[in-house]
């Protein structure tokens, strides 16, 4: 039986553990994965990234409220913890952190003080989703801040999110390295998401057309016009070509998918 990870609550008792560690292992290296829980195979690839590049894996579980401009969206994520810490040890992870909502929101500062970015961040999935990115942008720089780590592994699923997570590494000076990984997908392309559970057995079945249209519309505006056709509700499909990268949203039902390809 694969060991659990040690599972932690509050940034103090991280902290104890990490110093704990490094006394006995001074230099070592520490990868972070930060999740949102609900894991899957492709939060699995990460967890191998980083014990593959690292001597200690810690994985944050937390359900960020900030990030969800839908309350009701932030009541029907799945929580998934004895599945999810099951992945953890299967995958080697050392520690899991999963804090409540006041440890990393704490009553007396609250969401007062908050990391925006006002460009990018307001294009593409920041213009449907207002306010997302600063909830994102904030709580990973918590996470950083409290792991310590030599690096942090985001997937390139959530490509406009990795790029702001990038940036605003860069431009705060972190010592933390974001490494970004593939797409995971599944064997008829749909790209592997906690959100697919929440897909009808008939929405399931149209999704994996996304990431074909996708792949396969000479521009963007055929793309849209194509996945309209099939039955999605699209947010938006724009060919970026300084990063020659395709990116879209769309929705089935109630569940919002998003993807990304390279051009061709």
């Amino acid at each position: 039986m694969p060991k659990e990870p040690k599972i932690l609550h509050t940034v103090a008792e991280w902290r104890a553990s990490r110093a704990e560690f490094l006394a006995k292992t001074p230099n070592a290296t520490l990868g972070v994965v930060p999740t949102m829980g609900a894991l899957h195979a492709g939060h699995a690839s990460l967890f191998a990234a980083a014990r593959r590049d690292c001597d200690l894996v810690l994985a944050t579980l937390f359900v960020n409220p900030t990030q969800f401009d839908d309350p009701s969206d932030l009541a029907r994520y799945p929580r998934t913890l004895d599945a999810d810490l099951a992945l953890m040890a299967e995958q080697g992870v050392d520690a899991a952190l999963i804090p409540p909502v006041e440890e990393l929101y704490p009553p007396d500062t609250g969401t007062h003080y908050t990391v925006q970015e006002d460009h990018f961040s307001r294009t593409l999935c920041g213009t449907h989703r207002p306010g997302h990115f600063t909830g994102v942008l904030t709580v990973v720089m918590k996470l950083l801040q409290i792991a310590g780590a030599t690096r942090a592994y985001f997937g390139e699923k959530d490509w406009q999110q990795l790029q702001l997570i990038k940036g605003m590494a860069t431009a705060f000076f972190l010592e933390t390295e974001i490494i970004g990984c593939p797409s995971v997908r599944g064997p008829d392309g749909l790209a592997l998401s906690s959100r697919n559970r929440h897909l009808s057995p008939a929405e399931r079945a149209l999704a994996p057309q996304f990431y074909k249209t996708l792949c396969t519309a000479p521009d963007a505006a055929s793309a849209t016009a194509q996945l309209t056709a099939l039955g999605f509700a699209v947010d938006y499909v724009e060919d970026l070509k300084a990063h020659q990268r395709r990116l879209s949203a769309i929705r089935l039902g109630n569940t919002r998918l998003i993807d990304n390809v390279p051009l061709s």
